[in-house]
């Protein structure tokens, strides 16, 4: 499976990681008094995401049987939000005719671990984001096999058949099953498709995973040992910088409600004093956001869809917090996502 397919299956989540920290940027309001987000609700993890590696930082799952149910196509209109939209992707067509696979039509879900890179330069010699993905949906594996094979090649380990596909990144997989693939980017990524060892999850991420496990919907990060280089954005902000080193853990859900998709990215500070000085400065952030958008350079860098929709989160994300965390929510409707709906429409 080629490094595009990586992309455009990834892309799904980082569509919707972006939708949130849209709203965290520029949040639209803080109350004086400290309001409670919903209290988590538990339940347990799906199974594929137990199959990934123990040691990664960071877990997503997706489940893209539920968000299809969406009035207006809502996944493929989130992520046309990030980029060009399916339709509209002439690699992404040319590799939807090559492997018969299309994830808006032959994946149900998919679990993701994944490391930000300890370093990243311009002369791409440095890591890169390391990232393993188990799929489930239908593959038409003598079609992905010639595809791959047409710059990859494959390579035996015990009785696994591993294609190697040059890019970048470089991408690696296997059929563990007619309706499930393992895949692998980044640096070596053979190496990252196991075996893994037993050992126990770090309990950090799995408090987090517990959390949200009950949404289709779900990213988990701990965030208090990331690489240096992920800081450097916030250099000419020192305030910001803080608040951001101070962040121990991050979640994000998302919930179908109807035909909307309610999202809630939670942050976990060290202690409340903290929660309540990034809620102060979200209010500041409010501001901000608000006079970019309203900027002629930032409307020339943007869609209308992708301003309209900046718009709206503008006027409808809400933030609170509690004790250490604090909570961005979102209900994204498709009316958000420039949908049209009929006078009939719930």
């Amino acid at each position: 499976m080629p490094a595009s397919t990586t992309k455009r299956i990834l892309a799904v989540i980082a569509a919707i990681l972006g939708v949130a920290m849209i709203a965290l940027g520029v949040h639209l309001y803080r109350s004086r008094r400290p309001v409670a987000p919903p209290a988590p609700v538990t339940a347990a993890a799906p199974a594929t995401l137990g199959q990934l590696p123990p040691d990664a930082p960071g877990l997503a799952y997706i489940d893209v049987v539920a968000l299809r149910k969406l009035q207006g196509s809502t996944l493929a209109s989130l992520l046309g939000l990030a980029g060009p939209a399916p339709a509209e992707d002439r690699d992404y067509q040319d590799f939807v005719r090559g492997t018969g696979f299309d994830y808006t039509r032959d994946l149900d879900n998919a679990a993701i671990a994944f490391w930000l890179a300890n370093r990243v330069d311009a002369s791409n010699n440095s890591d890169t984001d390391q990232v393993v993905v188990i799929a489930e949906g239908r593959f038409d594996q003598t079609k992905i096999d010639g595809y791959a094979l047409r710059t990859g090649h494959v390579v035996t380990r015990g009785s696994e058949q591993i294609y190697e596909v040059p890019g970048k990144p470089p991408v690696a997989f296997e059929f563990l099953a007619p309706n499930r693939i393992l895949l692998a980017s980044g640096k070596n990524p053979a190496s990252l498709l196991g075996p893994y060892a037993t050992a126990r999850r770090d309990p950090a991420v799995q408090t987090l995973i517990d959390r949200v496990a009950a949404a289709p919907l779900f990213a988990v990060a701990r965030t208090d040992n990331l690489p240096p280089t992920f800081y450097d954005s916030f250099r000419s902000s020192p305030q910001l910088a803080g608040v951001a080193r101070d962040i121990q853990g991050l979640t994000l859900a998302g919930q179908p409600s109807g035909n909307d998709l309610q999202l809630a990215l939670d942050a976990e500070c060290s202690s409340m004093a903290h929660a309540m000085e990034m809620s102060t400065l979200l209010d500041g952030l409010r501001l901000l956001g608000s006079m970019a958008l309203s900027g002629p350079k930032t409307r020339r860098q943007m869609t209308h869809d992708q301003i309209e929709f900046a718009n709206a989160v503008l006027g409808q994300a809400k933030i609170s917090h509690q004790d250490r965390w604090v909570r961005v929510s979102l209900d994204v409707t498709p009316a958000m996502l420039g949908e049209k709906t009929s006078a009939s429409d719930p």
